[in-house]
C-alpha cells in the first residue's frame, strides 16, 4: 500500500500565486494518485472560488482537474457559505462538507495518520 496523503488547498483565486499553489496541489494530487497513494483533496477557506474556476473547460488548470476530481472529498460547507459559494459548489457536482460541526474536520486526516500537505 502506497501513502495516505490529504491535501488541503487554502489559496484563493485571487492571484496569480493562488493559481501556482492550486495547480501545484492538483499536481501533487496527480502524482500521488499515480504512484498508487490514497489521496484526499479538500478545498478550504477562500479555496472554495476555485472549484467553479477549474470545471471550466477552458481554464489553464482544468486538465490537472479531471485527472484528480475523483480524489476531491468535497468543499468546507462553513467556508463556501462565507465567500458565497454555496450553490456554486454543488453546481460543480462538489459536496459540502461539515464533519465538525458547521466546519470540516481536519483531525480526520491525522487521526488516521495522513500526511498533510497545504497549497
Amino acid at each position: 500500500m502506497g501513502n495516505k496523503i490529504a491535501i488541503v488547498v487554502l489559496a484563493d483565486t485571487e492571484t496569480n500565486e493562488g493559481l501556482g499553489r492550486v495547480v501545484n496541489a492538483l499536481a501533487a494530487a496527480g502524482e500521488c494518485k499515480e504512484s498508487g497513494d490514497e489521496v484526499h483533496i479538500v478545498f478550504s477557506g477562500t479555496a472554495t472560488k476555485w472549484l467553479t474556476q477549474l470545471v471550466k473547460a477552458d481554464h489553464p488548470a482544468h486538465g490537472l482537474f479531471e485527472a484528480v476530481k475523483d480524489k476531491i472529498d468535497g468543499a468546507c460547507g462553513f467556508c463556501a457559505n462565507a465567500f458565497g459559494q454555496t450553490d456554486a459548489v454543488q453546481s460543480c457536482g462538489i459536496r459540502l462538507l461539515a464533519d465538525s460541526g458547521p466546519f470540516m474536520s481536519y483531525r480526520q486526516f491525522t487521526s488516521e495518520n495522513y500526511q498533510v500537505l497545504i497549497f
